[in-house]
C-alpha cells in the first residue's frame, strides 16, 4: 500500500471520483456521544449526538458511490505527499473536494485546490482564487460593494483599540476577518454601545483572531440561499432561521453555539425553515442579491448566500461561502431537498459541473464500482 492508501478492484465505466479531506487528531463531536440528555437543565429539542465528521464524508461518501460513481476516500492527514501520490500515480475523473484547511491552517484550504490545478485534475467547488477572496470577508465587501451589492456597512481593524467615532450606527456586530462557520460569534458580539463595542473587540483580540470586522448590525431576518449549478447558475428554496424561541439575552444571530454546540440551549432553540415564508415578490428580490453575489465573487458548481432581511425590505449580502457544508442535516441539502434534488441527485450535480470543465471526461477514465477507502 502507498501514500495514496489502498486500491480497490475497478470496474470499467464507472466515472472515478476523489472524496478528498484533511482530517487529524480526535473528533470534536464524539464528545456529545456519552452526555445523558436529563444531565441537561433544559429538554433539547435535537439528539445530542450528532454526526462525526468521518461519518459524514462517509455518507458523502456512500450516497456518490449510489450514484454510480466509482469513489474513494482520501484522508490527506496535513501530508501533502499523499495529496501528489492520488494525482500523480492514478489520478481521479475528478476530485470532490472537501479540504477546509492544511497544517491547522485555513488560509492554505486554497493552496490544495491550487495542487489540483496543477496537476490538471478537476474538483469541485471553487477555484483557489474564490476560496482565498471569499475568506477574507471586508476584501468581498469591497468587491460587493463595487457592483453593486448591498452589504452593511463596516470597519477593519486590527487592535483593541477602537475610535470612539467610527461613523457607524449601532447595534453593531463584531466578528473575525478571516475565519468562517461562525468561529469567533458568540452571543456577546452584538454591541449596543461603545463599551459593549469595546469588550466584543477585546475579547477577539485576547484570542488571536484578528483582523476584527464591525459592521452595522441588520436587525430583521436571517435568510440563507443555496445556489448550485453554473449553466446557468440556480437559487434553491431560501432557507430563513427562525429564532423566535430564543431565550431573552442571546441575539438574533447564528453565534458558534447555535451552530454547533448541542450542549447549549440556544441550538436547540433556533430552527431552520425551508422555504422561507417569503412574498414571492421578496424571494425572487433575494435569489437576485444572492445570484449576483455568486457571480461577482466569481464562484462556481455551489455556494451558500447569507443574508439579512431588513424591517424596511431591504436585503443585505453578509457573507460569500464558497464549498459550505454539504452533509444531510445542513441548510445547503434541506433548500435541495425542497428543490426536489434528493442528497445523491445534488452530489451528482456537483460532480457534474467540475467534469463539465474538462469536457465531461477529466483526465483519467479508468473506474470502479465498489468504494476505495484511501485512509494512511
Amino acid at each position: 500500500m502507498d501514500e495514496a492508501g489502498r486500491t480497490a478492484e475497478t470496474v470499467a465505466g464507472a466515472t472515478t471520483v476523489a472524496l478528498v479531506y484533511n482530517r487529524v487528531g480526535p473528533d470534536p463531536f464524539e464528545q456529545y456521544r456519552d452526555v445523558d440528555p436529563n444531565t441537561l437543565d433544559f429538554v433539547p429539542a435535537y439528539p445530542l449526538a450528532v454526526a462525526t465528521v468521518q461519518e459524514e464524508y462517509d455518507s458523502l461518501a456512500a450516497a456518490l458511490q449510489a450514484e454510480g460513481f466509482a469513489v474513494r476516500s482520501v484522508n490527506l492527514r496535513e501530508r501533502v505527499t499523499v495529496l501528489h501520490a492520488l494525482l500523480r500515480k492514478d489520478a481521479p475523473q475528478v476530485v470532490f473536494n472537501l479540504v477546509e484547511f492544511f497544517r491547522d491552517d485555513a488560509a492554505l484550504e486554497s493552496a490544495v485546490a491550487g495542487v489540483y490545478d496543477l496537476y490538471g485534475v478537476p474538483y469541485t467547488g471553487s477555484s483557489p482564487f474564490v476560496l482565498g477572496l471569499c475568506r477574507r470577508k471586508a476584501m468581498t465587501k469591497q468587491l460587493l460593494l463595487a457592483n453593486g451589492v448591498p452589504t452593511p456597512r463596516y470597519r477593519l481593524v486590527r487592535t483593541a483599540r477602537f475610535p470612539r467615532r467610527h461613523g457607524l450606527h449601532y447595534p453593531l456586530i463584531v466578528k473575525p476577518a478571516l475565519e468562517d462557520a461562525s468561529l469567533g460569534v458568540w452571543k456577546e458580539s452584538v454591541a449596543h454601545s461603545l463599551p459593549e463595542l469595546e469588550a466584543a473587540v477585546q475579547r477577539l483580540v485576547s484570542e488571536q483572531r484578528v483582523p476584527i470586522l464591525v459592521e452595522e448590525f441588520i436587525e430583521g431576518r436571517e435568510i440563507h440561499a443555496a445556489v448550485l449549478g453554473n449553466r446557468p447558475p440556480r437559487v434553491l428554496p431560501i432557507v430563513e432561521y427562525d429564532f423566535s424561541e430564543v431565550s431573552t439575552g442571546h441575539p438574533p444571530i447564528i453565534s458558534y453555539d447555535v451552530k454547533w454546540n448541542p450542549l447549549d440551549e440556544t441550538y436547540h432553540q433556533v430552527h431552520e425553515v425551508c422555504p422561507a415564508p417569503l412574498p414571492r415578490r421578496l424571494a425572487r428580490r433575494a435569489s437576485a442579491v444572492a445570484l449576483e453575489a455568486f457571480r461577482v465573487t466569481g464562484c462556481r458548481d455551489y455556494a451558500r448566500i447569507d443574508m439579512r432581511l431588513a424591517r424596511d425590505g431591504r436585503i443585505y449580502v453578509l457573507e460569500v461561502n464558497p464549498n459550505p457544508d454539504l452533509t444531510e442535516s445542513v441548510s445547503f441539502m434541506l433548500a435541495a431537498e425542497q428543490a426536489g434534488l434528493s442528497f445523491g441527485a445534488t452530489l451528482r450535480k456537483i460532480v457534474e459541473c467540475a467534469l463539465e470543465r474538462t469536457g465531461g471526461g477529466g483526465r483519467n477514465r479508468g473506474g470502479a464500482e465498489a468504494v476505495k477507502e484511501e485512509r494512511t
